[in-house]
């Protein structure tokens, strides 16, 4: 399937307007005012090759190093590489020589428009299951994301694998893709097209989190979803039985956390003081956190705050001296809204 995909994003797509479904950009939550002043910034050619099927934008980026999966024409790096500054850096890796030539065509481009002395931006050619054949060392990056790609590779336990490798104690695999909401008949995961229009090698959602909590994200969290409509009648007559899901989560290295939400009867306060979220936080899709307001969190939320680069920006209340037992809402049901989403934040507690 590498091949496949190589050919696909390679010669067959010449531009986003290419893609037979809206699987892999398909829209998403409005954009916020500093994001789009960001996009302004990316070079047409980059911009015109985007597959992504999120928005990939991870808060109090500043100085940060992030690595990004499947980078593509260069986009999301080129967007983060405005967040992390110039004492940040920005590393993408991508399989496809096609798109790695549009990427690395307009690095001077950016470095320019963005008023850098260098740039912060590198690209790789790789495969984002062998990470170890580019000599990346282990916790060597604060954040990990990737774009509508992981659904492409044919062995998504390592690409986990590496990303938990690569990742920094308190780091965080930031990422958006498709899901399905059951596993996908082994027959159409040889047709080319179903497969590089990111549907067949979706993932089932359960499967999803199994191996991720397998790579050591013991607790991985919903920041955002809706369901796609695939708009392509004679694709849908091959693959309409299954419901798919454009899906962002965020996953923490943090070793220990449990498996579900436990309530020791601890709280945060968001201060704020992170960019663009002053007044409130969402960690996930069940946690907006207003400022100067107490929000009673589980024990692994609690963690994931004061473990993270978070930390300075919360005080925290309670121990693990006493155990009340699971939040409730705790389960194991399709986490994807399959209509309308709710508005971020709605309900109380931890899930």
């Amino acid at each position: 399937m590498k091949e496949s995909v190589q050919e696909y994003y390679g010669k067959i797509l010449q531009h986003s307007n290419d893609l037979q479904t809206n699987a892999c950009c398909t829209s998403g939550p409005a954009t916020p005012d500093f994001m789009k002043t960001a996009m302004a910034n990316i070079h047409d050619e980059v911009a015109s090759r985007y597959y992504g099927c999120g928005l990939v934008r991870p808060e109090l980026l500043e100085g940060t190093r992030i690595l990004d999966l499947g980078s593509g024409s260069g986009r999301d790096c080129y967007l983060l590489a405005q967040l992390v500054g110039k004492q940040g850096y920005v590393l993408g890796v991508d399989m496809t020589d096609e798109q790695l030539a549009v990427a690395n065509r307009h690095i001077e481009w950016h470095r320019q428009r963005f008023g850098y002395a260098s740039s912060n931006v590198e690209f790789r050619k790789g495969y984002i299951e062998q990470l170890d054949a580019l000599g990346l060392e282990d916790e060597s990056f604060d954040i990990i994301v990737s774009n509508c790609v992981i659904n492409l590779s044919p062995d998504k336990e390592a690409v986990l694998r590496e990303a938990w490798r690569l990742l920094k104690p308190g780091g965080e695999l930031y990422f958006s893709d498709v899901y399905a909401d059951r596993r996908v008949p082994a027959a159409l995961l040889q047709d080319p097209v179903l497969y590089g229009e990111c549907l067949s090698g979706a993932l089932y959602w359960n499967d999803f989190l199994n191996l991720a909590k397998k790579a050591g994200f013991l607790d991985p969290r919903l920041v955002e979803d809706h369901p796609i409509a695939i708009g392509n009648d004679e694709i849908h007559r091959k693959i309409g039985h299954i419901r798919f899901f454009s899906a962002t989560y965020r996953l923490f290295k943090l070793a220990g956390l449990e498996s579900h939400c436990e309530d020791y009867g601890q709280a945060v306060i968001y201060k704020g003081g992170i960019a663009n979220h002053e007044n409130r936080f969402e960690l996930d899709k069940h946690h907006l956190m207003e400022k100067g307001k107490m929000f009673p969190v589980c024990g692994n939320t609690y963690r994931m705050l004061r473990e993270s680069r978070f930390a300075d920006h919360f005080e925290f209340f309670g121990n693990r001296d006493t155990h009340y037992g699971i939040f409730e809402g705790c389960g194991a049901s399709l986490p994807f809204a399959t209509g309308t989403n709710p508005e971020p934040g709605q309900g109380t507690g931890c899930c």
